[in-house]
């Protein structure tokens, strides 16, 4: 795996690479990736159906444009030996019913084509608006669900199901589906015609169809497997192309153009293969059908001239007669009109297991299972009375929060499950509720930043700790940082603050509740995050530091960014504020950027703060000014703080030592300095963070 597409994730550094589907229940079972799922297509037709007035306009349109089709067919009998033979050979001919059966016939034409184009003209809306609901659907879920979801799917891949598998979904809808039906209805009503002229030459035709269709079937069953394939490798070198192209300047740096062209090539190369196969099958499917129908036809031409030659006897559902020359000609247009379509039926029947396989992709995203959310502790602003104590909800922005709890819980559920802790354990928890701010009835508690792990064992892969038995406190209004080498634990502890992913075992209480009894949407307004790898999205400079918060004023966000050192740099862009972003902000620094990311998580004015390398990838003189920015940020929050120089985090109120996900040191600086421990040698440099 590239650097890139490390960069392109949440931070997975401090956890070990294992498998994404042993570690994730979203991942895509290896069955859904080589073939569609049972029942894609009827999930396919809800959508299509959603719009059931136009399809059953363009149903009636179809069946129109194949009886007009039949019915000219049929009718060339009877311009042949009623209107145009007893012509032949008069001197003075009579041409006014000829010319009156031609208009009818063109009036039948005209029907034909008329529908043709109602029904084609329908289909664009239900097209588009299928699609539209799919995006819209895909994108919906697409929010619900976990981190872990993205962390063990390639982005390039997600995107291709809204780009390549979408588009195979279009054409299935708007040409594949409508063609098929209004081929199977062609050849119905030309088998019918066929039928009520000549029983016998429809059942020789059926023969010979027959036949036919045991060649198409080799040719589909064939095409269709590499079709499926065809979908998932395209998935693959999209989520290459996006990696390579998000990490060009890693590429670069480490000249590593050969080994990333020879990667493409090879996933390439798998592209053109599965796709080579099956549009080989797919093509060759209609000359081999139309070369049938010629043939079908050539034999048809010369036994009726022998049937007409010689007065064959015929009988069909206009009853018994012989054999005619208009007959005849009609008869080889309907078996034309019969084959033909068959061969149509069968190649779009190849785009729409192209189709389906695309189909099946986009709804495995809509059926990956969400994020679970049983939480009922929500987040309220209350006033604070002059005592610090007595609280009372509002809707008002008071600048004071408090969990609240539903009405069936008083605040004992927490102290019921901390009594399965280990007695260390359970003794921080009890003393995280004895040291809570609740109201009398037990529904409020003031939000304060008081987070504690207690008995804490977490593994990405339940199978592979990669927390051991974690146990710790943070008080209201501490620094707490959070040091070690990479892969220590440090940024999964923070993602478990967060419930970006629960723990297996243990507890993890904030201001005395159990973090999972809080809705996590709640849970995370009340946290700010500011991260090493800093996203910005494309839009104003306002409107990405209004992302912390969307309902906040150009005044909020203006005093947000003075807090925190971005000011004065944001007033020297183009356009100040208003300047638009781009290409993640290509156009700052890497300070900048940083500086920008922090005054977003200081608009949402959050209680508590998380710091994770916020400042690794700065020069030291830029990093004074995010430091400076940080800490007016900091100031009166409980902050946990991940950094590896260890120079930013000396200020610590508490410093933690992680090592394979244990805590082997816990202290202030000065105090794990005397101990001469890891920390101790780790910040003399006598032992190296990696």
């Amino acid at each position: 795996m590239t650097a890139a597409s490390t960069a392109a994730r949440i931070d997975i550094t401090d956890r070990e690479t294992i498998d994404s589907e042993s570690r994730n229940p979203n991942a895509a079972p290896q069955g859904d990736r080589d073939k569609a799922k049972k029942g894609t297509l009827k999930r396919m037709l809800k959508y299509i159906f959603h719009y059931k007035w136009r399809m059953f306009f363009v149903i009636v349109s179809i069946l129109v444009s194949a009886a007009a089709q039949a019915g000219s067919s049929l009718f060339l009998q009877q311009l042949i030996d009623k209107y145009i033979l007893p012509l032949v050979g008069k001197p003075n001919p009579v041409w006014t019913p000829l010319i009156q059966a031609l208009i009818l016939m063109g009036i039948l034409y005209a029907f034909g084509v008329l529908s043709a184009w109602l029904y084609n003209y329908l289909l664009v809306g239900v097209e588009q608006g299928v699609m539209k609901s799919i995006r819209d659907d895909m994108f919906e879920h697409m929010q619900t669900l976990p981190i872990s979801f993205f962390d063990t799917h390639e982005h390039g891949d997600v995107m291709s199901r809204y780009t390549n598998d979408t588009d195979t979904l279009r054409q299935a809808i708007s040409q594949s589906l409508p063609q098929m039906f209004s081929s199977a209805v062609t050849a119905l009503a030309a088998l019918i015609s066929m039928l009520y002229l000549s029983v016998p030459y429809a059942v020789f035709v059926l023969v010979f169809t027959g036949l036919l269709m045991l060649l198409i079937q080799v040719l589909v069953s064939r095409s269709g497997r590499y079709f499926v394939k065809q979908q998932k490798e395209l998935g693959d070198v999209n989520a290459f192309v996006e990696e390579a192209v998000n990490g060009q300047k890693v590429v670069k740096v480490f000249n590593h153009e050969d080994a990333m062209q020879a990667d493409f090539d090879r996933r390439n190369e798998s592209l053109y293969n599965a796709s080579a196969s099956a549009n080989t099958y797919g093509n060759v499917l209609m000359p081999v059908v139309n070369n049938m129908g010629y043939l079908l036809y050539v034999i048809s031409a010369v036994l009726g001239g022998l049937a007409t030659f010689y007065s064959w006897k015929n009988f069909g559902f206009s009853g018994q007669t012989v054999y005619t020359i208009g007959m005849i000609i009609s008869l080889l247009t309907l078996s034309r009109s019969f084959v033909n379509p068959i061969g149509q039926v069968s190649q779009q029947f190849t785009m729409v297991m192209m189709a389906l396989a695309g189909a099946s992709r986009i709804f495995a995203l809509m059926d990956a299972e969400p994020e679970q959310d049983t939480g009922t502790v929500t987040l309220v602003n209350v006033e604070l009375a002059s005592d610090g104590r007595t609280m009372t909800e509002t809707n008002r922005v008071t600048g004071h929060w408090a969990w609240k709890r539903e009405a069936s819980d008083d605040g004992t559920r927490s102290r019921e499950a901390a009594k399965k802790l280990s007695p260390k354990a359970a003794k921080i928890a009890d003393e995280a509720h004895e040291e809570a701010i609740t109201s009398p009835d037990g529904r409020l508690t003031l939000l304060r930043g008081d987070v504690r792990f207690t008995d804490v064992t977490f593994g990405y892969d339940p199978k592979k700790p990669v927390l051991h038995d974690i146990t710790w406190f943070a008080k209201p209004g501490q620094k707490i940082a959070l040091v070690g080498a990479t892969g220590a634990g440090k940024t999964t502890i923070t993602n478990l603050i967060n419930r970006f992913y629960d723990i297996q075992e243990g507890m993890i209480l904030y201001d005395g509740i159990n973090v999972k009894g809080i809705k996590k949407p709640d849970l995370r307004r009340s946290l700010g995050i500011v991260l090493q790898d800093v996203n910005l999205f494309t839009g104003t400079v306002m409107d990405n530091i209004r992302y912390g918060k969307l309902d906040a004023s150009d005044e909020e966000c203006i005093e947000a960014a003075k807090l925190t050192n971005a000011d004065s740099f944001i007033r020297m862009l183009p356009d100040g504020y208003n300047t638009v972003l781009s290409g993640d902000g290509s156009g700052l620094s890497q300070g900048q950027r940083q500086l920008i990311s922090i005054a977003r998580a200081a608009v949402a004015n959050p209680p508590a703060l998380i710091l994770d390398e916020a400042t690794s990838s700065i020069d030291t003189r830029t990093e004074e000014v995010v430091q400076a920015g940080m800490d007016n940020l900091m100031a009166g929050r409980t902050v946990f703080v991940i950094a590896h120089r260890l120079s930013t985090v000396r200020n610590s109120d508490v410093i933690m030592v992680l090592d394979h996900g244990r805590i082997i040191e816990r202290g202030s600086h000065d105090e794990l300095m005397a101990e001469h421990g890891e920390y101790y040698q780790l910040y003399t440099g006598s032992l190296e963070l990696e």
